[in-house]
């Protein structure tokens, strides 16, 4: 994962609609969400912020519950139980930064940190975990992963939910009720910031 630019030159190369050219592209997008909330401050700040967190819970639990069950079997379960793993963490610490001021020192320590954390996750999913997933399937398979990557994106939750975050089985039980609440409370803190 060298950088935003490269990620969607990756992500060209492959077809439309196939899951890891969405995810390549949703890599990218993570990035200048990172550099967005690094470079403001404020209300700006946690406005960019909130749109990590949201596209990060979103990610992560489509990646769980789309891509996982498919790099078991292709990637082997040691690597998705080490992917699983840091999704955990990340959404754990995810959870503490939601919980901070933006603008504090301690915010900006525990961001740095945790962007690393990511970025890092990131770059093993597309040196480890992409791959094996490209090798392990057909076309239509990636297209159809694409399809149902897409379908679980408008629908999981927005914020991070450590109890569930790292278990597919998990997600899959629990998320659909996460992502009500979380739409609801999304919709009321959007409606008050309107007044």
């Amino acid at each position: 994962m060298g950088d935003a630019k490269t990620e969607r030159q990756q992500a060209d190369d492959l077809p439309g609609g196939n899951v890891i050219r969405i995810l390549l592209q949703q890599h990218a997008h993570i990035r200048d969400l990172f550099s967005n909330v690094k470079k403001t401050r404020g209300d700006e700040r946690q406005q960019w912020f909130d749109k990590l967190r949201a596209t990060l819970a979103v990610h992560e639990t489509a990646e769980e519950m789309i891509l996982r069950p498919v790099a078991k079997r292709t990637a082997g379960e040691a690597e998705v139980e080490a992917r699983n793993l840091e999704e955990k963490f990340a959404s754990e610490t995810l959870a503490e930064l939601e919980t901070m001021d933006v603008d504090s020192a301690e915010f900006d320590t525990k961001f740095a940190y945790f962007e690393r954390a990511v970025i890092k996750h990131a770059e093993r999913e597309e040196q480890q975990e992409f791959p094996a997933v490209l090798a392990g399937c057909d076309q239509d398979q990636l297209r159809t992963m694409g399809y149902h990557l897409q379908s679980v994106l408008s629908m999981a939750p927005t914020h991070p939910h450590p109890k569930v975050a790292g278990s597919t089985t998990a997600q899959w039980v629990m998320g659909p009720f996460a992502s009500l609440l979380d739409r609801a409370k999304d919709a009321v803190e959007a409606s008050r910031s309107r007044h």
